[in-house]
């Protein structure tokens, strides 16, 4: 229905959504004529619902702001079904007047007076819905997005390979039994060659194998001489009892 008198935006309010805590939504009056209109605002859940600037008077071609809140539901809704209406009407008042001249006479129907009216449907929306990302963006973002995880991996690779670098010259590789026995073989023929290619060593290991013969041969001959000198002892003994 259209009205002569108010222009009242938006057609639907539309309230955010959310369990325990109170939301408002605006609509706007606008005075259509060069007369004084009186309007008045009216729910068809006054208990649910506060509206601030329940009426009031509007000059010629002026506007003004009204404030829906809701009170803070105790329950989440799924569908977001509402049932709730709001009212509008709006009357011609006489020039000049002010608040005081305010009466609900004005909004009862007589002959020769108008009265308009115009409804509004609350519509209850999410509270914090999600950002609507277009498909082109997404897709011109992902090559970025995989150039990002290409280039992270070969930083954490690097990083990977430096690390165990560093552990290895720190404290030595940790390898298993049959690797470990792999791989020290070669290194202990690596330093027997480079030993057995040092003259001083050889010549080393020469006087220390002399010394150990010679120790060896001195204690073989201080046996057989202990032993000798007791087989006579004890010859000698026998001859001296006879």
């Amino acid at each position: 229905m259209s009205s002569t008198l108010l222009r009242v935006s938006p057609s639907e309010l539309k309230i955010p959504y959310e369990v325990k805590r109170q939301r408002s939504c605006c609509m706007q009056l606008i005075n259509k004529t060069d007369k004084y209109v009186a309007f008045k605002v009216k729910t068809t859940n006054p208990r649910k619902y506060s509206v601030r600037h329940t009426c009031g008077i509007l000059l010629p071609r002026s506007s003004c702001s009204v404030t829906v809140t809701m009170q803070a539901p105790k329950e989440m809704q799924l569908d977001y079904h509402c049932k709730d209406k709001f009212l509008v009407q709006s009357a011609v008042a006489r020039d000049g007047a002010t608040m005081r001249d305010f009466v609900p006479e004005l909004f009862t129907r007589a002959p020769g007076r108008l009265i308009e009216e115009f409804k509004l449907r609350v519509v209850y929306i999410a509270a914090n819905p999600p950002s609507p990302v277009p498909e082109e963006a997404e897709e011109e973002d992902a090559p970025h997005a995989l150039e990002e995880m290409g280039c992270e991996a070969k930083k954490s690779s690097a990083f990977d390979v430096e690390s165990r670098l560093g552990s290895e010259d720190n404290s030595g590789p940790k390898l298993s039994c049959t690797e470990g026995a792999s791989v020290a073989t070669p290194l202990v023929g690596d330093r027997v060659h480079k030993v057995h290619d040092n003259p001083k060593f050889e010549k080393d290991m020469e006087l220390l194998s002399e010394a150990r013969s010679s120790q060896q041969g001195f204690s073989v001959m201080f046996v057989l001489f202990v032993f000798m000198s007791s087989v006579f002892i004890g010859h000698l003994m026998k001859h001296i009892k006879v």
